[in-house]
């Protein structure tokens, strides 16, 4: 039997202890070394303060806490303690002091050494203002004494490369303190001591952010620091002026509140986009007793991804076009091009005519581009076009969001335009996860930006980072006996299936999208597992033969395949996020608890009658080795109170809700 947090998300340890605080009028929370969701009533004014340590490539070297001491009080607090960050050849250790004064200033302070020598990137803070300051003025203190003032960038700002250097296109540069307004009247001031801070917009990676960060990406990395280096550095928050009216009192974060879900009655419905899956990466057809699953799901299609200078393409897209078939989906054929584009684009037009594949579409890309240039799509659709008339060819990029707005597309060459996301550029914690929810549909809007009505097509979405596209060095193996930097055991959690539901929803709800490609068909980054299980089972706890938590998300909402998506809210999305699907005249209410507390929900505007199925730590198990059994099952039939309905969601559980 699986342990409860394993199938919770994904590990049989506990999750990180949030602990509410108060500094004066302000709310806050700590959770492992780090401060989170600072507010002032109902206005959140800084999302997370945290101390990085990234390596040569960018990678985050995780700490490990010890002599951690608290003295906690009303309404204010001091917490100290001491961190090592250890890796390979990297040892740096520090130690933090954060302070809460009565009079609302808040001070974090940290103390480190380098104990090796090491190539660094950046080594301090990090503070991330929420993604709801798009657009309020800031006034920016440089360093050298002057002043600006200049607003959030309300879309998506761009990551410029300039002489080989990441610039920001709206940057707030060169600071020694930024204010943001939270009201008339009423700043929020952020005191940056011990190096030189500066301002990127996170949002280009789905954080729901803009993070402030120390030293400068002008200045040349990665940099060597020596041992016995030491690195000082302090945040001080306070607030400046005073309100125009009286800010409503709310209690510490982390005291737990009923969520309200309900139907945003002005919007208009979106079409629900087209789901697919990507062919699993482990090399092996699907077997018979997987298409059956599969077929369930209701999927548009079926992503091959094909490096056409490797002598495996043929024997992949053999497999591709079996899957695809016994699926009955067309493909999504990703081709990644060399300089030998056209030898390669030739042979593979001939293999395409041999298979006659059903292409729903081909995205191209190149090799050394983050972005693909208009010749490699010419290139292509001139060799492809001719064998699969009927299929658009697209582009854009294959990393993130961020470098489609950096460098942008040849929209006049395309049909279609795609990108992919993940949540792990920056945060691994299941409460930064589920902050990028709301920020996939900002990167989707903000592309509509720049790619006029070409459709849109997110693709793939992961857990976490195929590769690492802004390595310096490369990409050290895998321990033995250690998981595969690509996969999270959050793949076959409660918690993962949680956070494809909002996943779905932002992309949907935004009606920009017009397809999504999520994961693969099987195997530990896929939606079910193989008969003969996890490679690592030890590391990756999965039960051999079964289907994840989201198998079951997607199954409840390829039902509505061709459907529409109703605009819905949550009163705290971070806690219970939810989609409501419409199709001939049915509808049906998704929801899933995305922390590890009970969540009780009231919903409204429902029928006299509803059916409610929940899938939780009762049931995940029997769902996961008998998911034809479990959908078959009747649910509960519930009566609501003039069409209000209170429901209780047990740790990570999800809900279906018909009959609405």
């Amino acid at each position: 039997m699986l342990p409860k947090r394993v199938l919770y998300y994904g590990k049989d340890e506990a999750l990180p202890e949030r602990i509410p605080l108060r500094a004066g009028p302000l709310t806050l929370v700590y959770e492992a070394g780090d401060l989170r969701y600072i507010k002032l009533g109902d206005h959140e004014i800084i999302r997370r303060i945290y101390v990085a340590i990234r390596d040569q490539n960018w990678d985050t070297i995780l700490p490990h806490f010890a002599n951690v001491e608290m003295e906690i009080g009303d309404d204010a607090f001091r917490i100290a303690y001491d961190v090592e960050n250890r890796r390979g050849d990297i040892d740096f250790r520090w130690q933090g002091e954060i302070t809460g004064e009565a009079s609302g200033v808040i001070r974090f302070r940290m103390d480190g050494q380098a104990h090796s020598t090491f190539l660094r990137n950046r080594i301090g803070f990090c503070v991330l203002h929420p993604m709801a300051c798009a657009g309020a003025a800031a006034r920016i203190e440089h360093v050298d004494g002057t002043v600006d003032e200049t607003p959030f960038p309300t879309h998506i700002a761009p990551q410029l490369v300039v002489d080989g250097l990441i610039k920001p296109v709206r940057p707030f540069e060169e600071m020694a303190a930024l204010a943001h307004e939270i009201a008339p009247g009423l700043w929020a001031r952020v005191q940056f001591e011990g190096e030189i801070f500066e301002t990127e917009d996170q949002r280009n990676w789905t954080d729901a952010s803009f993070k402030t960060y120390g030293t400068p990406l002008r200045l040349a990395f990665p940099v060597a620091i020596q041992q016995g280096e030491r690195v000082r550095q302090s945040i001080t928050v306070s607030l400046e002026g005073q309100p125009p009216g009286e800010i409503t009192d709310q209690p510490p974060n982390g005291a737990r509140q009923p969520v309200t879900f309900e139907i945003v009655a002005d919007a208009a419905p979106q079409p629900l986009p087209q789901l697919g899956l990507g062919l699993a990466s482990h090399g092996e057809p699907l077997s018979d007793h997987e298409v059956t699953r599969l077929r369930a799901l209701n999927l548009s299609h079926l992503r091959a991804d094909l490096r056409l200078a490797q002598p495996t393409v043929e024997e992949t897209l053999q497999r591709a076009a079996a899957d695809a078939h016994r699926l009955n989906v067309a493909l999504e054929i990703a081709i990644q091009l060399s300089d030998n584009a056209d030898d390669e684009l030739g042979r593979l037009a001939e293999t395409v005519a041999a298979l006659r594949l059903p292409v729903a579409r081909w995205l191209v890309f190149h090799e050394r581009e983050k972005t693909t240039s208009a010749r490699w799509v010419e290139a292509a659709r001139a060799a492809l076009g001719p064998v699969t008339p009927a299929a658009p060819v697209g582009a854009g990029t294959n990393v993130y969001f961020t470098e489609l707005n950096a460098s942008r597309p040849p929209v006049d060459a395309l049909d279609l335009i795609a990108y992919s996301l993940n949540p792990q550029v920056h945060a691994f914690d299941n409460g930064s996860l589920a902050e990028t929810l709301a920020a996939q549909a900002v990167t989707a809007t903000s592309a509509r930006q720049f790619c006029g009505d070409r459709p849109l097509y997110v693709s793939p979405v992961t857990l976490l980072p195929r590769f690492n596209p802004n390595a310096t060095g490369p990409e050290p193996a895998p321990a033995p006996g250690e998981l595969p930097p690509q996969v999270d055991v959050r793949q076959m959690s409660l918690f993962g299936a949680g956070w494809t539901l909002g996943s779905v929803k932002y992309l949907a709800e935004c009606g920009k999208v017009a397809g999504v490609t999520y994961f693969e068909t099987t195997g530990w980054r896929g939606v079910m597992e193989r008969a003969q299980g996890s490679p690592l089972p030890d590391k990756f706890r999965s039960l051999a033969g079964a289907v994840f938590p989201t198998y079951h998300l997607l199954a409840d909402v390829g039902d509505f395949a061709g459907g529409m998506v109703v605009a819905s809210r949550s009163s705290d999305p971070l806690a219970v996020e939810g989609i409501v699907l419409q199709r001939n005249e049915r509808t049906r209410i998704l929801l899933a608890n995305l922390t590890g507390e009970p969540q009780p929900v009231s919903l409204a505007g429902l029928g006299v009658e509803v059916e409610a199925h929940l899938l939780d730590e009762t049931n995940a198990e029997a769902a996961m080795q008998a998911p034809e059994a479990f959908r078959a099952a009747a649910g509960e039939r519930r009566a609501t109170v003039e069409g209000a309905l209170h429901i209780e969601l047990p740790p990570f559980a999800l809900a279906r809700i018909d009959g609405v």
